[in-house]
């Protein structure tokens, strides 16, 4: 017994730890771009390329990672994908050139697309009976994790005196998430695939749940990642100092430390959770319809408002956990909804940046938003009812 809850406590270390690195590679970028063009010659063009690599390989990548849990253990996996993690922030900002930076930027982006993926499955192995307050747990380690990187890249480059120690220092902290995972992997009871071997495996893709899952995680991400790329400019557009549209956009990404936690420990107790997609919907729905109408008009509301349906990430992650029957499927309907869902996401913000190019403004792209919430707010309801594959 006392065994079994050691090794549940080093399971609930290993997810935080390495929750804490799934944004980290992407949210250290933006501070430093600037330095980082200068650095390497880099055009904008190629620059360009760095906010689309994550959701290109959090898509690819994350479609292998059943396959080599089955042959390899979940925990081994992500043992794995870690140690990528790691290699690609210690050598990107050493490469000298724009296309080996790339390069070992997808290696970080792959590590944390194969971590993306399983870590849901260790939830519903590990803590059946408490997916919802888990998987906020390491929700709000994730927000933190790159709200820090995002803080504190800027002060770590001066410190240093040096863009690429300010980048590579990250890799410390997956340095860090190694060694409760050495101990996982080495363990018989290391994945959950070990213990549900079946030999006729359900094709989550034949499921509708599966599907109203991935578009759920599609539509959320697409609304996450036009906050992150354009919401600034949008204030900033409206008329705000660049101060402020700073510190509205780091309401939206602060405002998911409590409610990923929140919400998740709520929604993981009750039977549907159709009613608080449907909900965040609504606060999308509300946030981008004022921004529609006025950015400048009520700024902090339209912040709180999206920084609310922000939460939607941690809620698609619980019904991940929940809809899944066994460990193993929830690591095949990880991959699917992950997967499906950020290439339903690529096209969002360069969409909205094409349409805000065309007309010279935010209103057709604003409006735009406010129609995606309504897939968003559908698939949610399908996604949350008390069904499992």
């Amino acid at each position: 017994m006392l065994i079994k809850q050691k090794t549940h406590i080093g399971a609930l270390v290993g997810l935080v730890l390495a929750a804490v690195n799934l944004r980290l590679a992407v949210t250290s970028i933006g501070p430093v771009l600037t330095e980082i063009r200068a650095g390497l010659g880099m055009s904008a063009t190629t620059a360009g390329l760095l906010t689309s690599v994550p959701v290109v390989c959090f898509a690819l990548i994350g479609l292998a990672s059943p396959r080599l849990a089955r042959r390899f253990g979940a925990a081994r996996v992500i043992l794995s994908g870690l140690v990528l993690l790691t290699v690609g922030l210690a050598v990107r900002p050493y490469t000298g050139a724009p296309a080996p930076f790339l390069l070992f930027s997808a290696v970080a982006l792959a590590g944390i697309a194969l971590v993306n993926v399983l870590l849901p499955s260790i939830v519903k192995d590990r803590f059946p009976d408490r997916v919802g307050t888990v998987t906020g747990l390491y929700s709000v380690a994730l927000n933190i994790g790159a709200t820090t990187a995002a803080a504190a890249t800027v002060p770590l480059t001066s410190a240093f005196g040096d863009w690429r120690l300010g980048l590579a220092c990250w890799a410390l902290a997956a340095v860090i998430a190694l060694p409760p995972w050495l101990l996982l992997a080495r363990s018989r009871s290391a994945t959950p695939q070990d213990q549900d071997q079946d030999p006729s495996p359900v094709r989550v893709s034949r499921h509708p749940v599966a599907w109203a899952l991935a578009v759920y995680f599609g539509m959320q991400s697409t609304s996450a990642y036009v906050i992150i790329g354009w919401l600034p400019q949008i204030y900033r557009d409206a008329g705000l100092s660049a101060s402020l549209a700073g510190v509205l956009f780091a309401v939206t990404s602060l405002l998911g430390v409590p409610l990923s936690f929140l919400l998740s420990a709520y929604a993981g107790r009750l039977r549907s959770q159709s009613g608080i997609a449907v909900a965040l919907g609504l606060f999308g729905i509300a946030g981008w319809t004022g921004l529609w109408l006025s950015p400048g008009a009520a700024p902090w509301l339209w912040a709180t408002l999206l920084g609310v349906v922000n939460a939607a990430f941690p809620l698609a992650l619980t019904m991940i956990a929940l809809r899944g029957r066994t460990p193993a499927t929830v690591v095949r309907l990880s991959a699917f909804a992950q997967s499906v869902g950020y290439l339903f996401a690529i096209p969002g913000p360069i969409v909205v940046g094409l349409l805000h190019e065309v007309s010279h403004g935010w209103r057709l792209p604003l409006a735009l938003m406010i129609v995606l919430m309504i897939p968003q707010l559908t698939a949610g309801y399908f996604a949350g009812q008390n069904r499992q594959i």
